[in-house]
């Protein structure tokens, strides 16, 4: 639970949010879709008059003859930046396959795109009126394209990265900053801007300490006070919920077990999405528009926004119910944090707070055994808590568990079987076997999973499925270079194209893509040899 301060913070934030600061100025950029992408205007700046004072003048003469809303909007406010020049492409770019010079090529636009998609801090004092970044005390890496502030579980991989680069101290400052970040606010939010705040991302903090600590048990020690905080907010009211209820993030079921959900404190649309949630919410009359945008703003927060797994009908996004599943990829993530929890405290001399954590891990792993577990699919799943149903589909979050050693050998064997039948592409994993227009399903696939999958089955020892991921994986990335020049954030894992979909044009840049993509160099040379 988050200190009377931490939430304190959360609320001036959310004051300072552009639906908040410009009401119906807002609203009537968003609905008449002045910019394709809404993010745009959610990101903008105020050139010199305050918010309050461009409200009022937009309200008295919104109505008036001849008035534009375009003109207004461009005589007030400073739009945001393009895609920097430095992030085109610098070199001629030729139909090649991806041989030796291609992937030296690569290797280079690699090392030179991170300086720029590196963020340096600002104070306070230097930031535009108005604009809705938050702080950070250190430098910081921005996945590319629209995404122009730090990212949670973007990070993380980004991370990997940079730490193959050589940058292993640009690394460590976004860990300081992620702390600041649970020191603030109780939780890391989405991204570094006031309309992230009411929600967070998959928790990779403890991924992030660990990735950075390696054989410094003190590092991990130091950063106990912000993993134990981030683990109560997950965890809010997990000790008064009766069976069968849920309050923020977690839920009990039935048995007693307590489990994690994606949500959000809001149930506005979101505001770089505005438009596109007022419009899928008018297509479930039958529901209440503040229940679908929760489980927009859920969806969001679990970074697979959006995906059929999050839908009651897989082909209708208005049909999202996230806040009504437990995830196995949160659940076993929060594993990860419970133990991580519990080797800071032994490396801090606590062997009864140390037990204490490790029981929380083993009685949630018990949890996910009994009911995320699919014996007769073999591969695990969500569970629809509500109904107290779990779902038959499959997707590539079924590797998590694998990823952090939380299978059996048998669960291992069997979850690596499903995903060779049912998501394995010719250029990598599939999020999801279904075919739907949501970028989090076939026929996109995306770096991360890529990572996650490719580690867990070296765990379990399928090193030949790992390496056949990886090799179509990276070819896939090899062949878009050698086309574009570019690096991007999803790609089409069914034929030799961009990743397509969702709510705004595939982008470039691309943090994670990059950085999964050195990493798995690292473990596979000779694929990427000249």
């Amino acid at each position: 639970m988050e200190s009377n301060e931490q939430a304190a913070a959360v609320v001036r934030e959310l004051a300072r949010t552009p639906a908040r600061l410009y009401g119906e100025l807002f609203v009537d950029v968003q609905m008449q879709r002045l910019f394709d992408d809404g993010k745009t205007f959610a990101d903008a700046t105020p050139k010199a008059l305050p918010p309050a004072v461009l409200r009022s003048i937009y309200v008295a003469q919104r109505g008036q003859p001849g008035f534009s809303l375009a003109a207004f909007v461009a005589e007030h406010f400073e739009l945001p930046p393009a895609l920097p020049e430095a992030l085109q492409p610098a070199l001629p770019i030729v139909p090649v396959q991806p041989e030796g010079p291609v992937r030296a090529a690569l290797g280079r636009h690699i090392e030179a795109l991170w300086p720029q998609l590196v963020r340096h801090p600002l104070s306070t004092a230097t930031l535009p009126q108005a604009d809705t970044l938050i702080e950070l005390p250190r430098p910081y890496v921005v996945p590319g394209g629209r995404f122009r502030e730090v990212y949670y579980w973007d990070s993380y991989f980004t991370m990997l990265g940079l730490i193959e680069n050589g940058r292993r101290d640009l690394a460590l400052d976004m860990l300081v900053n992620f702390a600041a970040l649970i020191d603030r606010y109780g939780h890391v939010p989405n991204g570094n801007r006031s309309y992230f705040v009411s929600r967070s991302q998959p928790p990779f903090f403890f991924k992030m300490v660990e990735l950075l600590a390696g054989d410094a048990p003190a590092l991990l020690a130091g950063q106990l006070p912000q993993l134990e905080r981030e683990y109560a907010y997950w965890m809010d009211g997990a000790a008064a919920l009766a069976p069968g209820s849920a309050y923020r993030h977690v839920l009990r079921l039935a048995d007693g077990a307590l489990l994690n959900r994606y949500w959000d404190d809001l149930d506005t649309p979101r505001e770089e999405a505005y438009r596109e949630d007022r419009c899928t919410a008018d297509k479930a009359p039958e529901r209440t528009p503040q229940a679908v945008w929760r489980d927009l703003r859920a969806g969001a927060e679990s970074g697979w926004d959006y995906s059929s797994r999050w839908c009651a009908d897989p082909l209708r996004l208005e049909t999202i119910e996230t806040t009504a599943l437990a995830p196995i990829d949160l659940n076993s993530l929060m594993v990860g944090l419970e133990l991580a929890i519990a080797a800071a405290r032994r490396a801090a001399g606590d062997a009864g707070g140390s037990a204490d954590f490790e029981a929380r891990a083993a009685r949630r792993r018990v949890a996910i055994d009994a009911h995320l577990w699919r014996d007769d699919l073999g591969h695990y799943v969500d569970l629809q808590w509500v109904s107290g149903q779990p779902r038959d589909r499959l997707s590539a979050a079924t590797m998590v568990p694998l990823w952090l050693g939380l299978a059996s050998p048998q669960q291992a064997a069997a979850t690596a079987r499903a995903v060779r039948a049912g998501l394995l592409a010719r250029n990598g994993l599939l999020t999801t076997p279904l075919h739907t227009a949501q970028q989090w399903d076939a026929p996109n696939g995306w770096a991360p999973l890529q990572w996650m999958a490719v580690e867990g089955l070296r765990r379990y020892g399928e090193d030949a499925f790992a390496r056949t991921i990886a090799t179509r994986w990276m070819a896939a990335v090899e062949h878009g270079f050698a086309r574009s020049g570019k690096l991007l954030e999803k790609y089409d894992v069914v034929d030799d194209r961009a990743g397509g979909g969702g709510e705004y044009p595939t982008q470039d840049g691309f943090g994670w893509t990059n950085a999964c993509y050195v990493a798995l160099a690292r473990l596979y040379p000779e694929a990427t040899a000249p």
